[in-house]
């Protein structure tokens, strides 16, 4: 008979239970010193290893040959328990049995003496579903148990239990399992199994478990029941996943307006008969990605995901201000909402979501309006258009009829010179004015040359700057800044790698909007890099009010 695969691999012992070293370290010691306690509480979310560290620990406590703390698996007490025979450990579903009468046959029965092992213990899974009545009674017996009980309580719930349950028990918190440990996990079982499973697959079986191994591994042997190998690409096509870079291209589109776009994806999606509110679940998931990614220290931390998928999203999260992400997510947020309380209206709620976004225009709320203000003032700032970008697809570019009319009306004025009408003078409208050469740029000044002031305080322009670029950001802190009477230009001193960093155009490009959102220069000033000698330091305010006094 076929044993199901998260079964099969369930952990036997404290070393195989998989990233939770914190709780299995501590409880193999107590097991090794003789220490345990008389009521242990596991807490945590579905398949993190609370039931199976509970069978370790009941293995543990009655092993014949403990090994390190952990059950040697072959001794008698051992084999009893694995099989279900040892009637000294007994488990309690509460979901089922969580009535005063159940708990109250349990406390009669602890009284008495284990009839084969050394410890008689009690697992009780989902605790947190028993009765009030079923806790009051539970209460007095789990303060003071006999020597030989040992109570292990488990639930997904903890905010539900009793503190008074609480208080009289051991607790541990077991926490979601990384991405990358049940990646390496799935991979040994398919090693086992003799089923080939690429990389990236199981790093997107990780991802979609969400922490849990156990789900994990079901999606495994759901994904591999074809007898094919388990590809990422047959991954997304078992489980309805769209894809991340499709995640990230709606983003993208989303930034540019582009609705045509937009509504092809939503079809592609529905179509391929794909569940739109897994695709609608991947783009949340992307948005807080991006939040993520664009305002913390290290985003690699807090995300789960690959070197590669690191990179695009660091690169469209430069496409949006922390405003414009919020309001995002609220739309997302909102639209999942809807598609869960009226799924028939998927399709169209998507749609309606899409346009709220690509046109805040057209929503009222408070993140809308603070979403629209935030680009404009950044635009302003910057001195760029703010009307919004059409279409590509739909929008032709509007012709220019001025030009072709006034070409028109002049051109036959150098051939009828002797037409009795006034003829206005073509020279100032039909030939184009001389095109004066670029002025060359003026050469770096220092504070005291007249033209330029020094930036007293760059803080705002470093701020403006690390939130797209924050390698750039740093070095700037370190630089000196000196602006133009006019704001029309901006000077760089800084250090000599530091320069280098500055020199090429997307760099200085850079600085001269983080200065132009910062209201330093007026608009996006010219940048001019220079080296600071060697020796020479940034001088520091103290400096400046030194020569004050």
């Amino acid at each position: 008979m076929h044993q199901a695969l998260y079964r099969k691999y369930r952990p036997a012992t404290f070393d195989r239970v998989c990233g939770q070293r914190h709780i299995t370290d501590v409880l193999s010691f107590q097991v090794k010193e003789g220490r345990t306690s008389h009521a242990y509480l596991f807490c945590g979310s579905r398949g993190t290893g609370k039931t199976s560290s509970a069978k370790i620990l009941a293995k543990a406590v009655n092993c014949e040959n403990p090994q390190n703390g952990s059950p040697c698996l072959s001794c008698r007490s051992c084999l009893d328990i694995d099989a279900g025979l040892a009637p000294d450990v007994i488990e309690l579903d509460a979901a089922s049995n969580n009535g005063v009468d159940d708990i109250r046959d349990i406390c009669d029965k602890a009284v008495y003496m284990p009839s084969m092992l050394k410890k008689k213990v009690y697992i009780i899974d989902e605790v947190h579903m028993l009765s009030a009545s079923a806790f009051n009674a539970l209460l007095k017996t789990i303060e003071e148990p006999p020597e030989h009980v040992i109570f292990i309580l488990a639930t997904t719930e903890f905010h539900k239990v009793p503190a008074t349950i609480v208080s009289r028990c051991q607790r541990y918190d077991f926490r979601r399992i990384d991405m990358k440990i049940i990646a390496e996990n799935l991979a040994y079982i398919a090693k086992n199994e003799g089923i080939c499973l690429d990389e990236e697959a199981a790093l997107l079986i990780g991802r979609q478990a969400e922490g849990g191994m156990r789900d994990a591994i079901g999606l495994f042997e759901l994904c591999s029941s074809g007898g094919a190998d388990v590809t990422a690409e047959k991954v997304g096509q078992i489980l309805g996943l769209s894809g991340y870079d499709k995640a990230l291209e709606c983003m993208v589109s989303v930034s540019r307006g582009d609705m045509a776009a937009l509504f092809r994806v939503i079809r592609d999606v529905v179509y391929s008969s794909k569940d739109l509110s897994v695709f609608w679940k991947e783009l949340i998931s992307v948005a807080r990605d991006m939040l993520v990614s664009k305002y913390t220290e290290d985003p690699k931390e807090y995300l789960d995901l690959t070197g590669e998928e690191t990179k695009k999203l660091l690169e469209t999260a430069k496409l949006f201000s922390l405003a414009e992400l919020v309001y995002h997510c609220k739309v997302l947020d909102d639209g999942m909402m809807r598609m869960t309380r009226d799924p028939s209206t998927k399709r169209t709620t998507a749609e309606f979501s899409f346009l709220r976004m690509c046109r805040p225009e057209l929503d009222t709320s408070v993140d809308s309006l603070a979403a629209r203000l935030s680009k404009l003032e950044d635009e302003v700032s910057l001195g760029t258009p703010v009307s919004r970008p059409v279409q590509a697809e739909t929008a032709a570019p509007a012709p220019v009829a001025v030009p072709e009319r006034e070409e028109a009306v002049f051109a036959p004025a150098p051939v009828c010179d002797s037409a009795p009408a006034p003829v206005p003078s073509p020279a100032p409208t039909s030939a184009p004015a001389p095109v004066a050469a670029p002025a060359p740029e003026p050469a770096a000044k220092s504070e005291g040359d007249g033209g330029y002031d020094k930036v007293r305080d760059i803080s705002e322009a470093v701020g403006r700057l690390d939130g797209t670029n924050r390698g750039l950001a740093s070095f700037l802190m370190s630089s000196e800044a000196y602006v133009s009477r006019d704001g029309k230009r901006l000077i760089l001193r800084t250090e000599p790698f530091a320069a280098m960093m500055f020199k090429s155009e997307e760099s200085k490009s850079a600085v001269a909007k983080a200065f132009a959102l910062a209201k330093i220069t007026d608009g996006v000033a010219t940048v001019t890099v220079e080296t600071m000698k060697a020796g020479e330091k940034k001088s520091s305010p103290a400096d400046d009010l030194g020569g004050w006094l």
